[in-house]
């Protein structure tokens, strides 16, 4: 009864608001697209929308079907464009999600390594998501999650792909620059410049500053890792990332890498999350094979 078009049409209502914009989108006329509602709602015998002046809003009823299309109308998508990669003679597609900024210098040459190794498979990279990554993966947007952060949920196989410590960098003609250890006190008249992620997952805090009851004076939040490094360098705040990383431009730019506390620094971990299903699929293994040796070769 309820057919894939009904699934799309909800969705497309759902996102873009009004009558217009969701034919607009699904190459429909508007008086097409009532239709298709009014029938919808006659073959089911319930009001899946309620008008609000000009635009919709979805009733209880709207709202189930609403839930099954984003849970079905991803897999769906996913199975076909790998049925069309099996026509075009490759095994799949990976697609991976990325929630580590600091990561895509390492994952460009992950990615290169694995497409030498696995030509049959094609790789798509997701870094921005309308969902949050686990989601993503559950959903089936993406089949493949880094992240330094884990959610412990049925139907989800983690892989710890290395484990690194997080170093402080200033300029160095910085204050700090002196000091081969930094305390929460250190940071109270600091700007933080950061990635721009929720405050609650900065490592930084949770693990160093929040438990001393401790805030930067300002924390800045830049996408880009070089502009971070070149504000550091021009003493516009101080700025944390994995030790790895910052290996790479110590030396090459006036900056000092400092340690982050006492007892070894502060460590995170890196991490490969997938589907418990998919844990098999010859590809995907191999891609964190080559992920985790990736990490230990460049002693991350």
């Amino acid at each position: 009864m309820i057919e894939l078009k009904h699934l799309k049409i909800i969705k497309a209502l759902h996102e873009n608001g009004t009558l217009t914009r969701a034919a607009n989108v699904l190459c429909l006329s508007q008086s097409a697209l009532s239709h298709q509602i009014r029938y919808l709602e006659k073959k089911l015998n319930i009001a899946l929308w309620e008008r609000e002046g000009r635009n919709l809003r979805l009733t209880k009823a709207g709202q189930l079907l609403l839930q099954a299309a984003q849970q079905l109308l991803p897999i769906l998508k996913q199975t076909e464009e790998t049925i069309k990669a099996y026509a075009h003679g490759s095994q799949g597609i990976l697609r991976i999600g990325v929630e580590c900024y600091p990561c895509y210098k390492w994952l460009t040459s992950v990615i290169g390594i694995f497409l030498q190794e696995m030509p049959d498979v094609e790789v798509e990279i997701l870094n921005k998501f309308q969902f949050s990554g686990h989601e993503g993966l559950l959903n089936h947007h993406i089949d493949v999650l880094i992240t330094p952060d884990i959610e412990r949920k049925t139907g989800i196989y983690i892989e710890t792909l290395a484990q690194y410590k997080l170093v402080l960098l200033v300029a160095n003609d910085h204050p700090l620059a002196y000091k081969q250890i930094v305390t929460p006190k250190d940071f109270i008249d600091e700007t933080l410049l950061t990635f721009p992620v929720p405050l609650e997952r900065l490592d930084i805090l949770t693990f160093f500053l929040n438990p001393a009851h401790i805030r930067p004076k300002y924390i800045k939040k830049i996408e880009s890792t070089e502009l971070i490094l070149q504000m550091t360098t021009l003493r516009r705040g101080v700025c944390i990332l994995p030790e790895w990383l910052a290996d790479i431009f110590v030396g090459k730019m006036p900056i000092k890498k400092i340690q982050i506390g006492t007892h070894g620094g502060l460590s995170q971990k890196l991490f490969a999350i997938l589907r418990k299903q998919d844990k098999k699929i010859i590809y995907i293994q191999r891609f964190i094979d080559i992920s985790r040796k990736a990490m230990k070769n460049n002693n991350i």
